[in-house]
């Protein structure tokens, strides 16, 4: 099992930025994907970014594509998002996970077996 950490939220103003981290520790970090999620109030949880064991390949939903980017330090056992150009409806507890398998499988969050306990970004008009 691996225990994520994640940090970075806060409050911030529509157009601006935060730089959310996630660190890992347990199981080997470098061997599987990680993702992030966000649940905001009232809604049901859903996929934000992903990206494979070895950084090579990142996924997103399309409403952050452009705006937000995921990357991994695998020497340092965390996983990033930039989020950019951030908006209202941004506002949510954001997530990470590793992946269940060493394969990124899809955004489902089927596919990820352990969480981190969030961090809250709330974005104000």
């Amino acid at each position: 099992q691996v225990q994520l950490v994640e940090s970075g939220g806060g409050l911030v103003q529509a157009g601006g930025s935060l730089r959310l981290s996630c660190a890992a520790s347990g199981r080997t970090f470098s061997f599987y994907p990680m993702g992030w999620f966000r649940q905001a109030p009232g809604k049901e949880r859903e996929f934000v970014a992903a990206i494979t064991r070895s950084g090579d390949s990142t996924y997103y939903t399309d409403s952050v594509k452009g705006r937000f980017t995921v990357s991994r330090d695998n020497a340092k056992n965390t996983v990033y998002l930039q989020m950019n150009s951030l908006k209202p409806e941004d506002t949510a507890v954001y997530s990470c996970a590793a992946g269940r398998s060493t394969r990124y499988t899809g955004q489902s969050q089927a596919n990820f077996a352990s969480w981190g306990q969030g961090t809250q970004v709330t974005v104000s008009s």
